[in-house]
């Protein structure tokens, strides 16, 4: 799988989250309270929680910040109730495009993700349309910066604990699991102190899109700009080729 690895994008992607802390703050929010509605807010006993924690935790966020969040969910019964929605589609070029939401009102949100589809010159498909394209993984990465194993040494340790494949890259570590063994690895990893930059269940694309054209990068960075900022829009995933 190193053959897929584009930590460029990944990277990207996360400046682009935290060009706006609040938003990070408010999507890892809403995936506090629902894996707390899931699973109970003890950490212990959900592992959902602890894998949105560990979450929290490698995008900054204080731990009073995540205990609020805890707390609050656990304690309010009549809290915001969030539902999943995904969509799929195709941006300019042809660049196949997933957006995971939560969301409180899927009409609002519907809309606002077809418009940011419009207005880059996409469009939202049906479901099964793009995600035939990529392949759902647990995804792990190091900086390299940040770590002091050796890099044969960090390898075994993964796949000791379960992990599928292991990648070195120019500045990192990916470590990639199957999804239901994402958590068991990442707390494998965590145990030993092994620094993580991200950590989730994502979507890795099988083959990649390359835009030339001035007018389609444009409007490819316009579906992602208007995505980003949408408070409903949890992931956005995508095989553009940066």
């Amino acid at each position: 799988m190193s053959g897929h690895s584009k930590f460029a994008n990944i990277k990207h992607k996360k400046e682009r989250n935290d060009a706006a802390k609040g938003k990070v703050f408010t999507v890892i929010g809403r995936e506090i309270a629902v894996a707390v509605k899931e699973g109970g807010p003890d950490p212990a006993n959900n592992s959902k929680l602890r894998d949105v924690i560990a979450k929290a935790k490698a995008n900054n966020m204080p731990n009073d910040t995540i205990d609020r969040g805890i707390k609050k969910a656990a304690g309010d019964a009549n809290s915001v109730n969030y539902e999943v929605l995904t969509y799929e589609g195709y941006g300019p070029g042809g660049v196949a495009i997933i957006v995971d939401t939560l969301t409180d009102n899927k009409n609002r949100t519907a809309a606002n993700v077809r418009s940011a589809f419009t207005k880059g010159g996409g469009n939202v498909g049906t479901p099964g349309s793009v995600s035939y394209m990529f392949d759902k993984k647990g995804q792990i990465i190091i900086d390299k910066e940040e770590c002091d194993m050796e890099p044969d040494e960090l390898m075994m340790m993964a796949l000791d604990a379960g992990a599928e494949d292991f990648a070195e890259e120019e500045d990192c570590f990916e470590v990639y699991t199957e999804p239901d063994d994402f958590s068991v690895v990442r707390e494998a990893l965590e145990k030993e102190g092994i620094p993580m930059m991200e950590a989730e269940v994502t979507m890795i694309p099988q083959t990649w899109t390359e835009l030339t054209d001035e007018d389609a990068i444009k409007k490819m960075n316009r579906i992602l700009d208007l995505l980003n900022e949408d408070d409903d829009v949890q992931a956005v995933y995508h095989n553009w080729d940066e």
